[in-house]
C-alpha cells in the first residue's frame, strides 16, 4: 500500500483529500502545518507528496525544496494562487505536478495514480534489487559478487566466490568433491577434485573465525561437504 503525506493547513481540503485517497486503497497521513509536515516529510520514507503552497511556519516551497535535496519521491504542489510565476517556481524547485484550487478530488486521485505509476516504470521496476545471501555475519552479494564477513569485505577470486555461492546457495545439503567440481569446474575442465579441496580450504581461510572448528563450510567425512545453517 502507497503511503502518501498530505501537507494542508485546511482541514476540510485535507480530509476530502485524505477519504478520496484511502477510498482508493492509499494510506494517508495528514500535517496541518509547515514545520510538522516538513518534519514528517524527512524522517520517514512516503511514496508521494501532495503540498500546500501557503502554510504556517514553513511554506510549500522550502518543504519542497528540502525534500527534493534527499528524495526523488513525486511531489503535487496545490495552491489557490492562479500565477505562472508560482507554478514555474514549484516545478523549478522539483514539484512534478501543480494544481490550482479548487480542483476535483477524484482529478487528484487520477494524478497521484499517474505520478506513482511513472516513478515506479522508472525507477522500482527498473532497478535491479541484487541477491544477498546473509548467514551468521557471512553477507554475499551474489549480484555485485562482493563478500563481507562481521562487516569486513573479504576478496575472492571467481572460482572461491562461486563455490561458496553455490554451497551457500543449498543449505544443508551434502555434495562430493566430483558433484562441486562438476558443479563449479564442469567436466571439460583440465584439473582433478583435489581442485576442490585446496578451494575449500582458501574459502574456510577467509570467512571462518576457527578453520580447525568451522561454522560454515563442514567437511563430511568419506562424502563430501555441507554448508551449515
Amino acid at each position: 500500500m502507497s503511503k502518501i503525506l498530505i501537507v494542508e493547513d485546511e482541514e476540510t481540503i485535507a480530509d476530502l483529500e485524505k477519504d478520496y485517497l484511502e477510498l482508493s486503497g492509499f494510506q494517508v497521513e495528514v500535517a496541518t502545518d509547515g514545520e510538522t509536515g516538513l518534519k514528517r516529510a524527512m524522517e520517514e520514507d512516503f511514496d508521494l507528496y501532495i503540498l500546500d503552497l501557503m502554510l504556517p511556519g514553513v511554506d510549500g516551497f522550502d518543504i519542497c525544496r528540502q525534500i527534493r535535496s534527499e528524495k526523488d519521491t513525486p511531489i503535487i504542489m496545490v495552491s489557490a494562487k492562479k500565477d505562472d510565476i508560482d507554478k514555474i517556481r514549484g516545478l523549478g524547485l522539483g514539484a512534478d505536478d501543480y494544481m490550482t484550487k479548487p480542483f476535483s478530488p477524484s482529478e487528484l486521485v487520477a494524478r497521484v495514480k499517474a505520478h506513482l505509476a511513472r516513478y515506479d516504470r522508472l525507477t522500482g521496476s527498473a532497478r535491479e534489487v541484487n541477491k544477498v545471501i546473509e548467514i551468521r555475519g557471512l553477507k554475499i552479494d551474489t549480484t555485485a559478487r562482493r563478500v563481507w564477513v562481521n562487516g569486513e569485505e573479504k576478496t575472492f577470486t571467481t572460482k572461491e566466490f562461486d563455490l561458496l555461492t553455490f554451497l551457500a546457495g543449498h543449505p544443508n545439503h551434502v555434495y562430493t568433491k566430483e558433484e562441486l567440481f562438476r558443479e563449479i569446474w564442469d567436466m571439460e575442465s583440465i584439473g582433478d577434485i583435489a581442485t576442490v579441496t585446496v578451494h575449500i580450504k582458501k574459502i574456510r581461510e577467509k570467512i571462518e573465525m576457527d578453520t580447525s572448528n568451522p561454522q560454515y563450510i563442514e567437511t563430511i567425512w568419506g562424502v563430501g561437504y555441507r554448508f551449515k545453517v
